[in-house]
């Protein structure tokens, strides 16, 4: 079993990943969690995990660019979730329910791409050979009936009467 990544945190804010002996950004860790590295992030002088608050940090940076994924709407719900008696339960209840629609897009993409071929790219290859196809087709059909009406009277099938 390989064990979990570990990245200090130093009081200058600097993470320290000890897997490759070098700092990095919190861009990187956001890449690490986009690959599903395992890793947790441990404060450099006391070992006090602090993994949760580095992944909220970079929620928040990336919330503050582009399009934000969460509405004010829905952050003021989870707010108030917070000291409620369902609390505990709140976030297994969003985890479960993040998992089934990343089950359900996945199934989704793979009926696409079984309806599709398998690239948009291999759709759009067939598509142009079905097009060249027809379009040898055609030409051959104007060829053949040019060839035919260039032919000289009398060397074709002569009717025998």
């Amino acid at each position: 079993m390989a064990q979990v990544r570990v990245i200090k945190k130093y009081p200058n804010r600097r993470l320290y990943d000890t897997e490759i002996s070098s700092y990095i950004t919190l861009e990187e860790v956001r890449q690490l969690v986009v690959d599903g590295e395992e890793f947790e992030v441990r404060d450099a002088k006391s070992g006090e995990e602090l993994t949760r608050s580095v992944l909220l940090q970079i929620i928040a940076e990336h919330e503050e660019r582009g399009q934000p994924m969460f509405t004010t709407q829905l952050l003021s719900q989870v707010i108030r979730f917070y000291g409620d008696s369902l609390q505990g339960f709140m976030g297994g209840y969003l985890e479960r329910s993040l998992q089934v629609f990343l089950d359900q897009q996945q199934q989704f993409r793979s009926q696409l791409n079984t309806m599709m071929g398998q690239t948009p790219w291999s759709m759009l290859n067939d598509l142009t050979e079905r097009n060249m196809d027809m379009w040898k087709s055609l030409q051959q059909g104007f060829l053949n009936a040019a060839s035919s009406s260039m032919k000289p009277p009398g060397s074709g099938n002569k009717d025998k009467s």
